[in-house]
């Protein structure tokens, strides 16, 4: 009875909007996978598990979603449809998929159980906290339970989102402590002919790079510089600013200044006695986070937030400096600060004291496994999800 009532008034609660709604494209021939990507939060995620299945097993890809996504070869980008029973029904005709991937937790009860009437079988991955759609309040007895029981299994980010599925209906047997899919790879290339004859040029020499770091920032990447010749006097800092026509009007400044300094744009190679590189080729950044062993994120002190993704250097291990502001990369930066896998400044005298600290080899390196972890973190939960997804195409239960 409860579920009969909560059906009723959930579906009460939601009606289809004439006049606005769009055809969508037509379905493309053969298998197609359908992931729902509700939040911000695991769209990498999602991103990289629609590549791997485009790639690996040639195969289409629908994703509903209200974030940003870009779509690549293969897939479908399509905003969720409203969840009443004639959009379900009416979007299910038309896309057919042959297996269902929900994230994070967010279900859509009259889609996920019109789906399951079906027979296409429904994972939930990322799960975080079981909810209904976020634009919808009320009580509805029953209906979350009843739609959780679709799902053949719930992969939870760990132990207290396992507890908040189990607690909301959802099977015992069926709910898994799983843990993070893998982003793709923020491994940046460059060239390795390249980064070995720089490396014999600097030797043995302590090395930090400052990443497209702005103007305003640039005083403070010096006084770090200047404070941390002190204890290491054979120190080189790879200066990249944040916008490459500065390169010149930099090193000139710098010059000036009294700096011993050598211009990447003009082909000029960093010397015995050079104390700044300044480089100025975006695409060469791959290149920067292989010969340094320490990298600060411009932005993040003075600027409106760090300009580089940190899983850039943590992919390649480069031990990563920060300021407080992270810009759009405040999730990176959280999941490496929470691995204490990144040291976090919130001065110019911060940056100095924390750049002369981590340039020990040793602390340097302790620093940069654990962000390569962070970096690197959920590849074996999206080869778990990708078996399974193959299962259920083949017939598996």
């Amino acid at each position: 009875m409860a579920v009969s009532l909560g059906r009723t008034l959930y579906n009460l609660g939601r009606r289809p909007q004439p006049g606005n709604q769009v055809a969508p494209p037509p379905r493309p021939d053969g298998t197609l996978v359908w992931l729902n990507v509700p939040g911000a939060t695991s769209a990498p995620g999602m991103a990289e598990l629609a590549r791997r299945l485009v790639e690996e097993d040639g195969i289409s890809i629908l994703v509903t979603t209200d974030q940003p996504f870009a779509p690549q070869n293969g897939m479908i980008v399509q905003p969720p449809p409203t969840d009443a029973p004639g959009e379900a029904r009416a979007f299910l005709d038309h896309w057919r998929p042959d297996a269902g991937v929900f994230a994070e937790g967010e279900v859509r009860p009259a889609l996920v159980l019109e789906a399951a009437a079906r027979k296409v079988p429904l994972l939930m991955v990322e799960a975080r906290m079981p909810e209904l759609p976020r634009d919808r309040g009320g009580w509805f007895p029953g209906r979350l339970r009843s739609a959780l029981a679709a799902f053949s299994a719930i992969l939870a980010l760990d132990e207290a989102a396992a507890r908040a599925f189990r607690k909301a209906g959802a099977a015992a047997a069926a709910v898994i402590l799983s843990g993070r899919m893998a982003e793709r790879s923020a491994a940046l290339p460059g060239l390795e002919a390249e980064r070995e004859a720089l490396a014999r040029l600097v030797a043995a020499r302590p090395v930090w790079f400052a990443a497209a770091v702005p103007e305003a920032g640039e005083p403070a990447v010096l006084a770090a510089n200047r404070a941390a010749l002190r204890l290491a006097h054979r120190l080189l800092l790879i200066l990249m600013p944040e916008r490459p026509e500065r390169a010149g009007p930099l090193s000139e400044r710098l010059e000036a200044e009294g700096w011993l300094v050598a211009q990447r744009a003009l082909d000029q190679e960093p010397e015995r006695d050079t104390e700044i590189y300044v480089v100025d080729n975006p695409a060469e950044i791959g290149l920067w986070y292989r010969l340094a062993p320490v990298t600060f994120l411009g932005g993040s002190l003075a600027g409106e937030g760090a300009v580089r993704n940190p899983l850039e250097a943590a992919a390649l291990g480069s031990a990563i400096l920060h300021g407080p502001r992270p810009g759009a990369h405040g999730t990176a930066l959280g999941r490496l600060g929470l691995a204490r896998a990144a040291r976090s400044v919130s001065s110019t005298a911060d940056l100095a004291a924390a750049l002369s600290d981590i340039l020990a080899p040793d602390r340097a390196a302790r620093l940069a496994q654990a962000a390569w972890a962070v970096a690197s973190d959920g590849a074996e939960v999206t080869q778990d999800i990708m078996d399974r997804i193959r299962a259920k195409l083949d017939g598996g239960r």
